[in-house]
C-alpha cells in the first residue's frame, strides 16, 4: 500500500466517534523505533506513514505484524493494536549464479544424479518458490527434491548416456518459479560439459 493509505477506522473500532477521539486528544505511539502509522483525529482513521516492505519487516517469516499504541490524553488510557502486513507476490525467483557450470564423465550411468543450486524468492507462502523446470532436451530430466529446511531444489538426471563426440558441451535453461497470480520466474543457464573418457 501505497503512503497515507488508509488501515482502518480506529473510532469504528472502539466504538467511538471522532469527535470523543479528538476530545480525548488520541495520538497513535509505535512500540519500536519507526513510526509506521498516524492517526487522523478528526475521522479515526488510521493510515500508514510510508510504504510497507514486508521482506524488510519480516523477513523469512509467514507472519508478520506491526503494533501499535493508542494514547488518550483524557482521561489517560493506552489501547495496543495490531497491523498484520500481507505479503504480495513482488519478488521473483533468483539463483545465487547466471551460470552453472557441471562436468560430467561420458561414461556417467543413466540414473546418475546432479544437484543444482536452489533459487531464492524473498516472497513467503504460496507467493514463495514453488516449482522448477528444464528446458526440453534429450539427455536429462529433472527431479525435484526437499530440503531439510523445507526448502525445494532441484537435480539434474542422465537419461540417456552421454557421448563427447557427439557433444563436447550440452546449454539448459533451468527456470525456478513461484506460486504468485500471475506467476514470476527466474533462469539460470546449465552449462554441462561432457569430459573425455578413454
Amino acid at each position: 500500500m501505497a503512503r497515507d493509505s488508509s488501515v482502518g477506522n480506529v473510532a469504528r473500532d472502539l466504538g467511538l466517534s471522532p469527535s470523543q477521539l479528538a476530545a480525548r486528544k488520541a495520538r497513535v505511539v509505535s512500540e519500536g523505533s519507526e513510526q509506521h502509522f498516524r492517526l487522523d483525529p478528526h475521522s479515526g482513521v488510521l493510515t500508514v506513514t510510508e510504504t510497507l516492505d514486508r521482506e524488510r519487516i519480516c523477513p523469512h517469516s509467514e507472519s508478520c505484524a506491526l503494533f501499535f499504541k493508542l494514547f488518550f490524553e483524557n482521561p489517560v488510557q493506552l489501547i495496543r493494536g495490531e497491523v498484520e502486513v500481507r505479503d504480495v507476490n513482488d519478488n521473483s525467483p533468483v539463483f545465487p549464479q547466471q551460470e552453472v557450470v557441471l562436468e560430467i564423465l561420458e561414461t556417467a550411468t543413466p540414473g546418475s544424479q546432479f544437484p543444482l543450486d536452489s533459487a531464492q524468492d524473498r516472497d513467503v507462502g504460496m507467493n514463495g518458490l514453488q516449482n522448477y523446470s528444464l528446458s526440453p532436451n534429450s539427455h536429462f530430466t529433472l527431479a525435484l527434491e526437499k530440503g531439510e529446511d523445507g526448502g525445494k531444489y532441484a537435480e539434474l538426471v542422465l537419461e540417456r548416456p552421454l557421448d563427447r563426440e557427439e557433444h563436447r558441451e550440452l546449454h539448459l535453461v533451468l527456470t525456478a518459479t513461484d506460486g504468485g497470480s500471475p506467476p514470476r520466474s527466474g533462469t539460470a543457464e546449465v552449462r554441462v560439459v561432457v569430459l573425455d573418457a578413454n
